[in-house]
């Protein structure tokens, strides 16, 4: 088991980040989970824009730079087509 002196124990790390993601007001995302894989830690979900993915990862590495991070964060649009969807 890793040693974390300054932050919380392994098995407290998924759930720390979940609160960083949720209670955080500038993030307030609740759409993210967080898993522990043998080599670190991914986030996945969905996210309105790349811009916002960025932070989110930029959030949660700055938080704890001793975890590895991976991203399988999607990107879905939040905006109305601008095309009229033809159908057969």
């Amino acid at each position: 088991m890793t040693e974390h002196s300054a932050g919380p124990p392994d098995e407290y790390v998924e759930a720390e980040i979940q609160r960083l993601l949720t209670e955080d007001p500038d993030v307030a995302e609740q759409g993210i989970t967080v898993v522990r894989r043998e080599r670190g830690l991914v986030l996945t979900g969905e996210v309105e824009s790349p811009h916002r993915r960025a932070e989110i990862l930029r959030r949660v590495a700055e938080r704890f730079p001793d975890e590895a991070i991976t991203s399988d964060i999607g990107v879905i649009r939040a905006q109305a087509p601008v095309q009229v969807e033809e159908l057969p």
